[in-house]
């Protein structure tokens, strides 16, 4: 017979919803008791009954988390930062990549509803004009936490970075470097890609130079991309004396254009990436960046998810919008 928190309570002469409480990692329990129902539970070998616990709760405990990819750096990072939140409170995540397909998303999405999740966690490729998958989640009163990507016109909680003050930041930084030829190579054509192209515009022309569409060249998000794109720039006269790059990636395939080409890095050209990714500070040389909070990001949507499924009323949306950090390394540092 398996063992119930019925027979834990027996033993430790505790009630069973003492027991309950402890295993959930929920309510106010002492640490002795904590301690004593947690050994004794492991003795047992007890197995929590998802399913009897579903049908008394109404909730599966798991939550779905659909990224663009696996692979990138920045998604890896809000799936560690989403399951590290959520897990203490009893929940699990069934991840899902889409790739940055928009039919595939609304099938994982259609599949993990089916599941019966008690709410999702999107980092969404839908256009703005396709909101079918959005209204078919809310139908179903299951909440959902959209990342990264905001969509227009879209009534959700929303977290994710500035993306204008990314391209403000890093454009800022450049000019500040003394670059006064500022390229900048640019994202998909996403919504997140425009507001850094935004952002890069604004801050030139706020410090007097007139933005040159010879200057911004298609990127992509992968190195390959970032590659191709700065073999483009490099093509431009006069050429520039400064790059931001749309992310990490990016940047990293125009540091090896820049230098098969024979210029230095940052003398000849100073760069900037986006996005903080965990191998920008043990390049040859370091990459500049800007951080976007990627872990918090993950907590913070995890956080506000879980709140929205304990909450028995309906809640108004929220934005919550994460201010950039300049990380000044060598790829722009002045030489002494």
């Amino acid at each position: 017979m398996p063992v119930t928190m019925m027979d834990i309570a027996k033993d430790l002469k505790v009630s069973v919803v003492t027991v309950s409480k402890v295993l959930r990692n929920q309510g106010r329990i002492s640490d002795a008791t904590r301690k004593r129902v947690l050994r004794r539970a492991k003795e047992l070998n007890y197995q929590m009954n998802w399913v009897a616990r579903s049908l008394v709760t109404r909730r599966t405990y798991t939550i779905g988390l659909l990224l663009p990819e696996f692979a990138h750096p920045f998604f890896a990072e809000i799936a560690r930062a989403v399951a590290q939140t959520v897990r203490p409170h009893g929940y699990h995540i069934v991840i899902s990549s889409f790739e940055e397909d928009p039919d595939l998303e609304a099938s994982e999405v259609d599949s993990l509803l089916a599941r019966q999740v008690d709410g999702l966690i999107i980092a969404s490729s839908q256009p703005p004009h396709r909101l079918a998958m959005f209204k078919r989640v809310q139908e179903r009163n299951t909440p959902y936490v959209l990342i990264d990507r905001p969509i227009v016109g879209l009534r959700a909680c929303f977290v994710g970075v500035d993306n204008r003050a990314i391209g403000s930041l890093a454009t800022e930084h450049l000019i500040e470097r003394g670059c006064c030829r500022i390229g900048h190579l640019r994202g998909p054509e996403v919504g997140i890609a425009e507001e850094r192209l935004e952002g890069y515009r604004r801050a030139l022309t706020r410090h007097g130079f007139r933005p040159h569409s010879s200057y911004i060249v298609a990127g992509g998000r992968g190195d390959d991309t970032g590659y191709d794109g700065m073999r483009k720039l490099l093509g431009v006269g006069p050429v520039t004396d400064g790059v931001f790059c749309y992310n990490d990636p990016v940047a990293i395939g125009a540091m090896r254009a820049i230098l098969e080409a024979g210029l230095k890095l940052p003398d000849d050209i100073a760069l900037v990436g986006a996005g903080n990714v965990h191998y920008s500070d043990v390049l040859a040389i370091p990459l500049t960046t800007i951080d976007q909070g990627t872990s918090q990001i993950g907590v913070l949507a995890a956080e506000l998810l879980i709140t929205r499924i304990a909450s028995k009323r309906s809640m108004r949306s929220q934005k919550i919008l994460i201010p950039p950090k300049l990380v000044e390394r060598e790829s722009t540092r002045r030489q002494p």
